[in-house]
């Protein structure tokens, strides 16, 4: 098993920069995937971001326009990601998520931290 914690979201203003982290603990492997996901309020959960643990390929949604950057640090089993110029669209409940990298689908999950961007 995997646990998955994320860090404390918050509120915002449209155009600034938030950082969010996930901590992976457990059966960690460098051979996983982990990525972050997104809902917004009545819609369904979609793909932000990935990042293989042992190369550090990242992989974004195409609606980001480069605004979020997805790393990850080894050492500290946590996965970062960095929003920039946030909009009142990217308002949500991110998640963070863990597979193997033979997995077709993501198995793990954390519970979660909403973020609210005002405009």
């Amino acid at each position: 098993q995997v646990q998955l914690v994320e860090s404390v979201g918050g509120l915002v203003q449209a155009g600034d920069s938030l950082r969010l982290s996930c901590v992976a603990s457990g059966r960690t492997s460098s051979s996983y995937v982990q990525g972050w996901f997104r809902q917004a309020p009545g819609k369904e959960r979609t793909f932000v971001a990935q990042i293989t643990w042992r190369a550090g390929s990242a992989y974004y949604s195409d609606s980001l326009n480069g605004r979020f950057t997805i790393t990850r640090d080894n050492d500290k089993n946590t996965m970062y990601l960095k929003m920039n110029n946030l909009k009142p669209e990217d308002t949500a409940v991110y998640y963070c998520a863990a597979r193997s990298i033979a997995a077709l689908e993501y198995n793990y999950w954390g519970q979660g931290t909403q973020v609210t961007v005002s405009s």
